[in-house]
């Protein structure tokens, strides 16, 4: 079948490729090799270019690095939402004085810091979310579904909120899904909805991987270091 495959860039990244040392993944492989059945036609990846942190200064470099290496193949489009960020007041957690992991009530809960009084104690911090990537996805993916660009959709997430544009390409244009869940335990209800779910196995990661050095039209593009 003539197939779309939908990428959340950072619920890949989180959910799969972080701490493991198959980041530096040539994705239209990757898919051309699990999807080895199908006619892979498009690749779209959505992402959001990340700022400069003080505990991580080469992380923007690192992300063009890929991006730039991604854009080296013909069938791997890149659409882009952006960081929010924005000053709040949260709640403080319990932590652990001997591991500094923090602590969970007997729900499963995490278990909320108080004052001497007994009121949940709080502070200011600093938060920043990614926007953008979740809707362009659902945008990108009812557009493909209604111009009958693709007969089967495969969908790289654990995001829940993409149940109902998945659910709308089904019914509506009879679009086939397959789903693959960066996360083990993703959401059960993507899962249900899907018509096939796909493991990322090890061993596809490791055979997707770019060269350490690769030209494109700039110049050679080195695989960071740290990865």
């Amino acid at each position: 079948m003539k197939t779309n495959v939908y990428i959340d860039g950072f619920n890949l990244y989180y959910g799969l490729l972080k701490g493991s040392p198959f980041k530096w993944l040539n994705l239209q492989r990757f898919c051309d090799t699990l999807l080895a059945k199908n006619q892979v036609n498009r690749i779209l990846y959505f992402t959001a270019k990340v700022d400069v942190r003080p505990s991580d200064p080469d992380q923007p470099a690192r992300q063009m690095a890929y991006l730039r290496a991604l854009k080296t193949q013909p069938k791997i489009e890149i659409y882009f939402g952006n960081f929010l960020s924005s000053v709040v007041r949260q709640p403080l957690v319990q932590l652990d004085p001997e591991t500094g992991s923090w602590l969970r009530s007997s729900d499963g809960r995490p278990m909320l810091k108080t004052d001497p009084t007994g009121k949940v104690m709080s502070a200011f911090v600093l938060k920043t979310e990614e926007k953008g990537s979740d809707v362009n996805l659902a945008a990108h993916l009812l557009m493909d579904a209604h111009g009958r660009d693709c007969e089967c959709a495969v969908v790289v997430s654990n995001d829940s909120d993409l149940l109902t544009p998945i659910r709308l390409a089904k019914q509506e244009c009879g679009l086939k899904i397959g789903l693959m869940p960066p996360r083990k335990k993703g959401s059960h209800e993507l899962k249900r909805l899907a018509d096939f779910v796909m493991e990322p196995r090890r061993h596809y990661l490791e055979a997707a991987q770019f060269p350490a050095s690769m030209p494109d039209a700039h110049g050679i593009i080195q695989k960071p270091q740290e990865w």
